[in-house]
């Protein structure tokens, strides 16, 4: 086929790539070691290149030809042979987990600099075109967090904005929304922007030990979405995993008989809505976008009855009957919820208080509370993106990869949000990646542009490609066969080529 003529730029995901080092194995796939592939978009061709993270977790596996360092789902442990000073010495030293720098799950801008990211305190700064692991950043250092997710948003200013959890921080548990800003003054131009990382708010965690798993979380233009989900984790477990030889994924925990609770944040006053806002218990990891309306907060999110989605990926369910023997127990909903934030305060105890047209609703409970229930727009998808220009702004277009009962995806779908149609791109043993929209530099409908995705074979002798479609219709506009192995990834991003600094500079 035939690429448009301004796509020009870097296409960069990330994802695990190795999961056995010497004789020992991971427990999990998304424990592998990081792997970054790109595209690189440059007259009409497309040159690939892949490269394992040079991360320090990288450089101690390899050298000691084994695993030693600790991932979500594996616990390493110290060499049998070693004293048993060491050994003691280790088990302390992993009550406080001194997380991993095997950043495998997402690609992050800051200013004019590109780093991976996972869910820990550390991110590496890499070269978007050669690939190569450059300097690592532990956030800790800037703000008191131990995690933070893996998708940022980015403002119209340039800010970076992450939300990250701070554990027992002065016997306080929170969430902590920060802001990376794009650059420094000449002046400063050797201190890096993490030395201006600010605070923007902080949110009280509902319990001390069991702070909720936060995967992304939502922006509109003048507020901050953040919803506390009992999918949780459970730190004294988590401080004495080490000891009692289980993994650190085995203490978090889904509390089905619990809340989720929303919350949001005034950007400008940084202060948090004081209405309780609450849904039934439900897992997500994804929130699709959110925007304002006549008063009301409207945010989209993939969801889950249940947390099976991560028990799917130990290596020991992934095998050659994976997509038969493996069947998911909650299906992936698109959940669109509503909530009034100017409401009559003066509504009767049961009155719903959405006045938009939707069938969600928000119940005014006889505490004041507000009980929410959302529309549901469509099942079976997952790895949502839209037109990144339409974040936190009423958007049309969701582009996303479908799966239905098993956990791989096997179309690339365009979802319509006001008229619910479905358009897909599906072809026999392919495995899509998350698909990311490009805009054409033009643009002036939503959907004006391109979609990419990558996509491996589930036959061996076929070889993997990216593929290149129109966003508006979904025809295949063309394809590049890469012939090496490629891996399933998770996330990443398009840079255009203006982004990318010169080799020079």
């Amino acid at each position: 086929g035939q690429l448009p003529a301004w796509l020009q730029g870097i296409l960069l995901r990330n994802g695990p790539g190795m999961h056995t080092i010497g004789d020992t194995k991971y427990n999990h796939w998304f424990d592998g070691l990081a792997l970054l592939h790109s595209f690189t978009f440059k007259n009409g061709e497309v040159y690939y290149r892949s490269k394992y993270l040079r991360s320090d977790t990288y450089n101690c596996n390899v050298e000691a030809n084994r695993i030693v360092v600790s991932e979500f789902g594996t616990m390493a442990y110290p060499d049998p042979c070693k004293n048993l000073f060491a050994k003691a010495f280790s088990y302390l030293s992993h009550t406080i987990p001194e997380f991993t720098d095997n950043c495998l799950i997402n690609i992050m801008k800051t200013g004019d600099d590109f780093y991976a990211t996972s869910e820990t305190n550390f991110i590496r700064k890499i070269n978007p075109q050669t690939l190569e692991t450059l300097e690592k950043v532990d956030y800790s250092k800037y703000v008191a967090v131990n995690m933070a997710t893996s998708h940022p948003h980015y403002d119209s200013t340039g800010n970076t904005l992450n939300m990250g959890t701070s554990i027992v921080d002065k016997g306080k548990t929170k969430y902590i929304l920060f802001k990376i800003p794009p650059s420094v003054s000449e002046k400063e131009k050797k201190k890096s922007c993490f030395k201006h990382l600010e605070v923007v708010c902080s949110i009280p965690s509902r319990s001390l030990l069991h702070p909720s798993y936060c995967h992304s979380f939502g922006i509109t233009e003048n507020y901050i979405v953040f919803v506390e989900q009992p999918f949780k984790l459970d730190i004294v477990k988590m401080a004495t995993a080490y000891i009692r030889h289980v993994n650190w994924a085995s203490c978090l925990a889904y509390h089905k008989e619990d809340k989720t609770w929303f919350h949001f944040v005034d950007k400008t006053t940084k202060k948090e809505v004081s209405t309780k806002f609450y849904t039934d218990a439900m897992v997500f990891f994804h929130h699709i976008n959110a925007y304002e309306e006549d008063g009301h907060i409207i945010f989209d999110i993939i969801a889950y009855t249940d947390n099976s989605l991560y028990d799917m990926f130990y290596l020991k369910n992934l095998n050659k009957d994976f997509e038969e023997s493996n069947k998911l127990t909650s299906l992936p909903t698109f959940k669109r919820f509503v909530v009034p934030l100017q409401y009559d305060k003066d509504a009767e105890v049961g009155s719903n208080l959405v006045t938009l047209p939707s069938t969600a609703t928000a119940i005014k409970e006889k505490d004041g509370s507000i009980y929410c229930q959302p529309e549901i727009l469509c099942e079976g998808i997952e790895l949502p993106r839209i037109n990144y220009d339409y974040n936190g702004k009423k958007c049309k277009y969701v582009f996303a990869t479908e799966v239905r009962w098993s956990p791989v995806p096997t179309k690339i779908i365009k979802f319509n949000i006001q008229t619910k149609e479905m358009l897909h791109w599906e072809e026999d043993r392919c495995w899509p990646s998350e698909p990311i929209f490009v805009p054409s530099p033009d643009a002036r409908e939503e959907d004006d542009g391109i979609v990419l995705t990558c996509v491996v074979m589930s036959d061996p002798k076929k070889a993997p490609f990216l593929l290149v479609l129109d966003a508006k219709t979904f025809k295949e506009l063309g394809r590049a066969t890469v012939d090496v192995e490629m891996h399933l990834d998770l996330h990443g991003m398009f840079i255009p080529e203006k982004d990318l600094k010169t080799e020079t500079e």
